[in-house]
């Protein structure tokens, strides 16, 4: 399976600095092995291994990796250690939560489809009249439906414009409010402007279409967007630890590891101006919700990924082929496609293989679904940055990682961790 590659972002953005004494190498570095926890099956060892190999390569202190088949958990394990607030050491656990970045937007267009199977819209709807957007600026924006937020080719490029969801201090100022800026001003700053392309004509990768997708879930539903992912398709999967992130490490979950970068910015969070470490208050987590805000497990993961395997609870089997469905500009020249909140291609035995990645600072995530039911979740707290190895390697490595399986166990660890 060849991933279809996001813009690489070594670099920190606009603002960010290096910070050297950030993001140094874990304290097992020196060591052979990362500390661990959980399951891995002896006919599964040679992902454990691959795993091991790949985190001590980057210096990554945090990690976990989840691998399923058909339904059943079959490998859960965490890897590393951190401290936490109060001094003490804590392992990762196959539990623990991670930011999973844009592992996220499955979550977000998952529910407009479920909205759509219970009537509540319909996927050809104009985002404009759900959220009563002028169309003044750009009367094209008037043009984006559901279908074209959630495929990515509803008008907005970021690199042609600046990401809104990245760009808080220049919003702020353009509209003379002091930070922490929210979901409204970045849709007042935004609307205000022209689009970038004719909606429906190309793919553009669009963190803000899909924070648009969140408000259409709240306007709709009549509920936070957290309340209704959580409510209407979490509960009856029996997922209960996913919940959306905070910026700053004093306001972390329970159980959540801490986020590593080499870079600092300044503070968006409070109107202060101090230089902070970028995963803590460098980006809004709360206005990433729907596009990027989400905290889980990999077991909680790949367990979500049972819900497209077929009808049950959440999707019926009508609205899973919407999920998958080719946009209207078809496939790349890979033979990929976006559908909506997953790429997708083709395998060899007539089925789909389904993937998506994330990267935040201090964040990198990779979730994979592909042939004979096999599924696979990695999660870390870093990525890619100036000088560090390729991150997206975690992709042939994992699969490569698979083919090696000989015989696959049957034991469900399912049961233990939910």
């Amino acid at each position: 399976m060849t991933m279809l590659s996001r813009r690489r972002l070594l670099q920190a953005g606009a603002g960010a600095v290096p910070a050297i004494t950030l993001g140094a190498a874990p304290a097992w570095a020196e060591s052979a092995e990362p500390p661990t926890t959980g399951v891995v099956p002896k006919s599964m060892a040679v992902l454990d291994k691959a795993l091991k190999t790949y985190i001590k390569e980057r210096g990554i202190s945090c990690a976990q990796l989840a691998v399923a088949k058909k339904g059943k958990l079959l490998l859960a394990r965490g890897y590393g250690s951190y401290t936490r607030p109060d001094g003490s050491t804590a392992k990762v656990l196959p539990t623990s939560l991670f930011r999973i970045a844009s592992l996220s937007k499955s979550l977000t267009a998952a529910a407009i489809v479920r909205l759509a199977q219970d009537g509540e819209l319909s996927l050809g709807d104009k985002v404009a009249d759900v959220l009563k957007l002028s169309t003044r600026a750009d009367p094209r924006l008037a043009k984006v439906n559901l279908w074209r937020l959630l495929q990515h080719t509803g008008g907005w490029d970021r690199g042609v414009t600046t990401d809104p969801l990245w760009n808080d201090a220049t919003i702020a100022a353009s509209l003379d409010v002091p930070l922490p800026i929210d979901h409204d001003d970045i849709i007042k700053y935004t609307t205000a402007k022209k689009l970038d392309f004719a909606p429906g004509s190309k793919y553009a990768y669009s963190n803000y279409g899909y924070m648009l997708a969140g408000r259409v879930v709240e306007q709709v539903s009549g509920l936070p967007y957290e309340t209704y992912v959580r409510h209407k398709l979490l509960a009856p999967v029996d997922i209960e630890r996913m919940r959306l992130g905070r910026s700053l490490r004093s306001e972390a979950a329970r159980n959540e590891v801490p986020y590593e970068s080499k870079y600092t910015r300044k503070s968006v969070v409070d109107p202060s101006g101090a230089t902070v470490p970028y995963p803590y208050g460098g980006f809004s987590m709360p206005n990433q919700d729907a596009n990027g805000g989400w905290l889980a497990s990999a077991v909680d993961l790949v367990k979500w990924g049972f819900v497209f395997d077929g009808a049950g609870p959440v999707l019926s089997s009508t609205s899973i082929s919407r999920v998958f469905a080719k946009p209207e500009i078809g496939a790349n020249s890979g033979g990929s496609w976006y559908g909506l909140g997953w790429q997708v291609r083709k395998n060899n035995a007539g089925g789909l293989n389904t993937w998506h990645n994330g990267s935040m600072p201090g964040t990198f995530s990779f979730f994979a679904r592909v042939q004979h039911g096999i599924s696979y979740c990695a999660i870390f707290n870093h990525r890619e940055e100036e000088g560090t190895p390729d991150f997206d390697a975690i992709d042939p490595i994992l699969g490569e990682a698979i083919g090696k399986v000989k015989t696959w166990p049957t034991a469900d660890l399912t049961a233990k961790y939910f």
